[in-house]
């Protein structure tokens, strides 16, 4: 019963994000912009423009300029979060790519940075008085929320070991449409309960500004006001 009630949650939550993430993104790409706004200095063709997103998805370099001790936490979580993701292929793929074989240790250890940088974001919250200011309940609820599915995901490996053959079979089972029976575990139970949750709430928290940062005027506009005039989408329209 309780395999199929996850198995019924993660359909839901998988529909969820990719519907949400879908109308989200369209929603930013039909927002117009209607100045010329990029945050100077700025580049002055196209291809400086990508290469100045490309510091910024992958180095957070804005980051970098305004706070080191943010940036590095921020770096850290990002980082440890993209080889935790890339480790869980595994659980997707029979049989395993070499590559994702060749992360898994590298993917273990980086399920204890995570939990360290999470550790260390939250803590800036609570304790930076200005931060502190600023920061809502969702602030605090997202970053306790990604704390629990890391800590419950380390417990699973380093003490409360579940039977991660069959929760493979599970994984690949939903894959094709079959329901598996998962092993009786709460931590287990907890930890997918806790990563569905954060499935369904993606769309609509703070957590997509992933996406949103590609369609930032201040970061994908070119800085030539002056060699060429800035008419947005509904303006041409307009003027037609």
């Amino acid at each position: 019963m309780a395999s199929m009630i996850i198995a019924i949650l993660f359909y839901l939550a998988t529909l969820a994000l990719v519907v949400g993430l879908l109308y989200r993104i369209n929603v930013y790409a039909r927002t117009p912009a209607p100045l010329k706004i990029p945050t100077t200095p700025a580049p002055t063709t196209p291809g400086g423009v990508v290469l100045r997103m490309a510091r910024e998805v992958v180095l957070f370099e804005s980051l970098f300029k305004a706070s080191l001790w943010t940036w590095g936490l921020g770096w850290l979580f990002h980082a440890s979060l993209l080889l935790v993701l890339l480790r869980h292929l595994r659980y997707f793929t029979e049989p395993v790519w070499g590559w994702v074989a060749l992360l898994q240790p590298f993917g273990l250890y980086a399920g204890i940075t995570l939990l360290l940088a999470l550790s260390g974001l939250w803590a800036r919250r609570l304790f930076v008085e200005r931060i502190r200011y600023i920061s809502t309940p969702s602030d605090h609820l997202m970053l306790v929320l990604l704390i629990a599915i890391a800590a419950s995901g380390l417990l699973m490996q380093f003490a409360v070991h579940t039977d991660v053959i069959a929760v493979k079979g599970f994984f690949l089972g939903l894959m094709h449409f079959g329901i598996h029976t998962l092993p009786a575990d709460f931590i287990l139970y907890l930890h997918l309960l806790l990563v569905a949750g954060l499935m369904l709430i993606f769309p609509i928290s703070k957590l997509l500004h992933a996406p949103g940062l590609f369609f930032s005027p201040t970061r994908n506009q070119t800085d030539n006001p002056r060699d060429k005039r800035h008419v947005s989408a509904w303006a041409k329209e307009l003027e037609k």
